[in-house]
């Protein structure tokens, strides 16, 4: 790992070579569940090249340690994310300058590991794009999801678009990105951008609750089941959709915890009879 970039693993701080003492993230690990921090909130946590490069080593860490089964990612208040440094998106004159603004969402989307994003405050422009990066979003009641990419004279990227029509519909996505409509966290839940919209005071409890679910979860099968969920984009009818599912499952019926579970029932069967 570099010095460069700076982030924090379960309280200890790694401190860049510039002297900069704060981390841009920081990691948290319990109960099999990592808690990912973006730490910028006098920027309102916005997408620099600092925060991108934070998030890919977080996640190298993260995806690398046994005892990390799911990811939560959340803001440190006021924000959830506000966006793009405009500086940093304004010096992109190439396409492979500006997918350097994509890099950090999309190391989070790319990710084997169950994701869910505590989205606390505002969530804008490539902000959403890193909930939309995420398998699951919650939202606090401060909740807000702007787009923002019209008022700014800026077209939609990162694949906003094409997240928002896999997650809601085509009338939402138009409503929120071409006729720049702004939810909070009650109306989100509504419209399915999130799962659901809780009290901003347990919003982390509980999107750590539903991480946990799936890290609890014997690695191979959660890791197999989300790379299955995903793939079924491109199926198209159901003996497809039966064939995608038929080598992963005969796999985990070989598997430990269902081999280990299968045992545990015939014994608790034949010590009734």
């Amino acid at each position: 790992m570099t010095g460069f970039w700076a982030f924090r693993v379960d309280g200890s701080a790694l401190r860049p070579e510039t002297g900069n003492n704060d981390p841009m993230i920081t990691l948290e690990v319990s109960d099999r569940v990592a808690t990912i921090t973006l730490n910028d909130p006098g920027r309102r946590n916005v997408v620099s090249a600092a925060l991108n490069a934070a998030v890919a080593e977080g996640m190298d860490e993260l995806e690398s340690r046994d005892d990390v089964g799911a990811i939560v990612v959340t803001g440190a208040p006021p924000a959830f994310c506000a966006g793009a440094d405009l500086d940093d998106l304004a010096a992109c004159d190439t396409e492979e300058k500006l997918r350097t603004i994509y890099s950090g969402f999309l190391r989070l989307a790319n990710s084997p590991l169950p994701t869910v994003a505590a989205v606390n405050g505002a969530a804008v422009g490539a902000g959403l794009n890193l909930a939309l990066a995420c398998d699951v979003i919650l939202a606090g009641q401060s909740a807000k999801f702007d787009t923002r990419f019209l008022q700014i004279g800026l077209h939609p990227g990162g694949g906003n678009t094409w997240r928002l029509r896999r997650i809601t519909d085509l009338q939402t996505t138009m409503a929120l990105v071409l006729f720049g409509e702004v939810v909070d966290g009650a109306r989100a839940a509504e419209i399915g951008l999130v799962w659901k919209c809780v009290p901003d005071a347990e919003l982390l409890g509980i999107a750590h609750a539903m991480a946990a679910k799936a890290a609890a979860g014997p690695p191979e099968v959660v890791r197999s089941m989300k790379a299955t969920i995903l793939g079924m984009d491109a199926v198209t009818n159901s003996e497809d959709a039966v064939s995608a599912e038929l080598g992963p499952q005969l796999a985990s019926l070989g598997g430990a915890a269902f081999v280990e579970l299968l045992a545990q029932l015939r014994a608790q069967i034949a010590a009734k009879s």
